[in-house]
């Protein structure tokens, strides 16, 4: 089973990378981040015409999740995030694929530092730690793969230039925390399991010639629960689909586990 988290930045505009990806890849799941669609805008016509189906989240503009499988779409277990009602961004999505549990991420940028953004930002990952905390409680093969909107380490595998970032959210002590907190609850980061080195950039920014540079971080993870990590075979990222025409400004980054 091929689990890839690919954040699309716009649905709409991505939709030929999409279609492309899915003809050239065919996932058994496929993550989506940062839609930026309203739920009655989703593409499903053209996405059910590339054979595939699925549930989502959406928000006009903003944010918005998605899971995508072949042919049928999977079962949906959860819409949001528990623990605050009142939270109107699409950032998460559950679903149950072939006996695995899945769960699509948009993590909180949390830009600027020091406001009330970087306090969400913190909030919303300990709300996700609590989840998880349940999720791992099932015993069950899970997988939360998407867009963590955090940079594990200052190592030249995870970043590219510490001193360009440091002032950025992705990179404050109390993000790498709250990233370590869920880590060390029991999840295994599916990337460094399968290589422990070496840079695995998964976002390069669409200024300062930043792809052409190579200039990127990893942030787009999947992180396994015990019972997946033990059915773990390989990992990856798919680099070159941030090379072609008007990509994402992520690759899509991959999982795969044992039937």
């Amino acid at each position: 089973m091929k689990i890839v988290t690919y954040n699309l930045n716009g649905i709409r505009a991505r939709l030929p990378r999409l279609v492309e990806y899915l003809a050239e890849q065919k996932p058994d799941v496929l993550c989506l981040q940062e839609i930026k669609c309203a739920d009655d805008a989703f593409p499903i016509s053209d996405i059910r015409a590339a054979g595939y189906d699925g549930v989502w989240h959406g928000q006009k503009g903003f944010n918005g999740v998605a899971i995508l499988t072949p042919e049928k779409p999977p079962t949906l277990r959860r819409v949001g995030l528990p623990g605050d009602p009142d939270d109107s961004h699409s950032r998460y999505i559950e679903a149950e694929v072939d006996g695995v549990v899945i769960g699509s991420i948009y993590l909180p940028n949390g830009n600027p530092v020091g406001t009330e953004k970087f306090a969400y930002k913190l909030a919303w990952f300990e709300r996700l730690r609590e989840h998880g905390v349940e999720l791992l409680a099932e015993e069950r093969p899970t997988v939360l793969a998407g867009d963590w909107n955090v940079i594990p380490t200052d190592s030249p595998d995870d970043v590219f230039s510490v001193r360009a970032m440091a002032h950025d959210a992705l990179m404050q002590p109390e993000s790498r925390a709250a990233f370590r907190r869920i880590l060390h609850g029991g999840w295994t980061d599916a990337i460094r399991a399968r290589y422990p080195d070496g840079a695995h950039y998964t976002f390069w920014d669409y200024t300062a010639g930043c792809w052409q540079r190579d200039a990127g971080f990893r942030i787009d993870h999947l992180l396994l629960s015990p019972q997946a990590a033990d059915r773990l075979l390989d990992a990856g990222v798919d680099k070159d689909y941030r090379g072609r025409e008007k990509a994402s400004d992520h690759a899509p980054t991959w999982v795969r586990l044992e039937d």
